[in-house]
């Protein structure tokens, strides 16, 4: 498979050079070990999912890491978290040589704690995505942004179907002791359906079977798992009563089309899932935009008991913020920024001396049509494709 120049490839190099250790996170499959190998061609590797490997770590761990060259890639280090402080003792042995150390992990919050522990001030820590529209123009709203369904497109059914199976079998199982592997599928299926909701855990749990808490328990795993975007309500006080609970959207477009039994674009245009799928395409390409820039993800919604909406709100520097709403249509229309223009007033009443307030309606344009580009006061109609180019 040809290889794509990835955004944060510049970024990791650049880690590589200031410290001991670089941990990648990001969900399965996104390219990690790919881009590792890229970057550092003459890296030593070792896949800790290989039984040999991870008997032969476990049994003698100096004896292991004596006969490592590095710089080494060690891949899908959460199956062996007590690697950790071995590697620490032997940064602490070398501290200014940089860039031996290459990491990578599947399970964020698990691993994200080995480092606090062990790796704080060793280890640089950077987080992958799967490909973004701005990496690959081959990623779109049906599709997704997986590489090998990016490089394959017509065997993305099975990929799909392949990729779910070994996500239940290895992440789930060894995030938290789910027993119930099928009733998780279903979940997981049920979690698309409500792709683009707030969040309602109650709702989830009755047609399953499993109560509240274990919802909480295994939405926390898909997090965990970079598999879900829980995006938080925006809390600033504008003198309204605010919905406080998350949306949950999944974090990848193809997947969830694959989940909702979405087999065609034809299909996918004719969908009644069509507005919250591209919601959530666009959640994800801010998600990685703001990754790729090595900022910290920072995008929320604002919904209030009167039922104002609007889709996001993407925090910018010096105060600006900008109000963005997604509509999957090839026709926007002025009445679809009044939401954002009732917030932005009442937003500018409560911190008038807050930053620029920016409003645009993004939508899918029309090959025929002439692009459509004020649509009201103080908001802009955007092509999605030129709306990621901003960012």
């Amino acid at each position: 498979m040809r290889y794509l120049r990835r955004a944060l490839e510049t970024t990791l190099v650049q880690a590589a050079k200031h410290f001991p250790a670089v941990v990648l996170t990001g969900p399965r499959r996104a390219g990690k070990t790919w881009l590792l190998r890229h970057a550092f061609p003459t890296a030593d590797y070792f896949l800790l999912e290989d039984p040999s490997v991870v008997a032969r770590l476990r049994s003698d761990p100096h004896g292991f890491l004596d006969g490592v060259k590095t710089p080494v890639i060690l891949d899908e280090v959460q199956n062996v978290p007590e690697i950790f402080g071995f590697v620490r003792a032997r940064i602490d042995q070398q501290p200014r040589r940089t860039g031996r150390w290459l990491l990578t992990g599947s399970q964020e919050a698990p691993l994200m704690q080995k480092v606090t522990e062990s790796m704080a001030g060793r280890a640089a820590v950077l987080q992958l995505r799967p490909l973004s529209t701005r990496e690959s123009p081959k990623v779109n709203l049906f599709r997704g942004g997986y590489p090998e369904v990016v490089a394959r497109p017509g065997a993305a059914r099975q990929w799909f179907n392949a990729y779910v199976q070994t996500y239940l079998e290895r992440d789930v199982r060894a995030v938290t002791m789910v027993k119930d592997l099928a009733t998780f599928r279903r979940f997981l299926a049920l979690v698309a359906s409500r792709h683009g909701q707030i969040v309602n855990k109650t709702d989830l749990a009755a047609p399953l079977g499993v109560s509240v808490p274990t919802i909480a328990q295994w939405l926390g795993v898909l997090e965990t798992t970079a598999q879900i975007l829980l995006v938080p309500p925006f809390y600033e006080n504008v003198g309204k009563r605010l919905v406080k609970s998350p949306k949950v959207y999944l974090a990848d477009s193809g997947l969830a089309c694959h989940l909702l039994g979405i087999d065609s674009p034809q299909e996918l245009a004719r969908s009644p899932f069509l507005g919250t799928l591209f919601e959530g395409f666009m959640a994800a390409e801010i998600v990685k935009a703001q990754i790729n820039a090595g900022r910290r993800p920072e995008l929320y919604y604002f919904r209030d008991e009167q039922g104002l909406e609007v889709d996001f709100l993407v925090p910018g520097r010096q105060g600006a913020i900008s109000l963005v709403e997604c509509k999957a249509t090839r026709t926007p229309v002025p009445s679809m920024a009044v939401p954002m223009q009732r917030l932005a007033q009442a937003m500018k009443k409560k911190r008038p001396r807050g930053g620029a307030i920016e409003m645009s309606v993004v939508y899918q344009p029309s090959r025929a049509a002439i692009p459509t580009t004020a649509l009201a006061p103080g908001v802009h109609a955007v092509a999605w494709q030129a709306f990621i180019r901003t960012l």
